[in-house]
């Protein structure tokens, strides 16, 4: 099936509660890896122009069918390299599909990775204009959100000084700053409570509780089963490029630790034999 991307739909508001946010149907990622190794830049450009480089096709997602309806709090959970990061750049328009149908509907805030887009020569005022634009707003919005973002920030002075002074935290904080204050239909979130210190994580989780309140859909990447349980109505667990399992966040959380587990156990026991 062909790739086909439809973003920022119109649902009639009679409607909107029964349409799905999110539309994912049978959607894969394909990449194309150089297969062997080249002892070289020079030897892998000679094999190039001679057209003898071989590739192998990696998926890192496939098959991958899922609605998210508004409102809904959605926990995406699985081992590291099992694609949750790939589906949510898919549905952040980060990525483009190899093959399926995607459909998103209304405004997106992706948290993937806080501070990604800034420009380290740029200041931290300068860097809030470009990202807000980037996330969509327009530039009477950034102005009319522009001291909350730098009080929810706490950076103070420091919004005028160049990005390449500020401590990862710094910018963590900037990055999460400006990414909610488009206020999103969709908000993603790939483990970016991870980063700073815990004063930090009780302002993100303070202001993510916010957009539950509002009837915000989120989609929430994790390895804290404590988050996901606090925050997801609906937990989808990731394995082998594809979903496992998806349902209420206890049940699937549980055969989540209990593959985890017996895959801990396995190995131990081919050892010991």
């Amino acid at each position: 099936m062909p790739s086909v991307v439809i973003s920022d739909v119109r649902v009639p508001p009679a409607d909107a509660a029964a349409t799905p946010r999110v539309e994912l149907d049978r959607v894969g990622v394909r990449y194309r890896l150089p297969s062997g190794r080249t002892r070289s830049l020079k030897e892998y450009a000679l094999l190039w122009v001679r057209g003898q480089l071989a590739f192998d096709d990696f998926w890192a997602i496939r098959e991958v069918s899922l609605n998210v309806m508004p409102g809904e709090c959605l926990g995406v959970i699985g081992r590291n390299g099992a694609g949750k990061s790939t589906l949510l750049q898919v549905i952040a328009r980060v990525v483009s599909p190899s093959e399926g149908l995607v459909k998103v509907r209304g405004r997106v805030a992706p948290l993937l990775q806080l501070g990604a887009g800034f420009d380290q020569e740029l200041t931290g005022r300068e860097n809030v204009y470009l990202n807000g634009v980037l996330l969509g707003m327009r530039r009477e919005e950034i102005a009319a959100q522009f001291d909350s973002i730098v009080d929810f920030a706490g950076l103070g002075a420091f919004i005028d000084a160049p990005l390449r002074t500020y401590s990862s935290g710094m910018a963590a904080r900037l990055g999460f700053a400006v990414a909610t204050a488009c206020e999103p239909d969709i908000l993603l979130v790939d483990e970016v409570l991870a980063v700073g210190d815990e004063a930090f994580r009780a302002k993100c989780l303070a202001r993510m509780r916010e957009f539950a309140g509002r009837g915000t859909t989120m989609i929430l990447v994790s390895h804290d089963p404590q988050l996901i349980g606090d925050f997801c109505t609906r937990v989808i667990w990731i394995e082998g490029k594809g979903i496992r399992s998806a349902g209420d966040p206890v049940d699937v959380m549980g055969d989540y630790h209990l593959f985890l587990n017996d895959s801990v156990r396995e190995p131990a026991q081919l050892g010991g034999s």
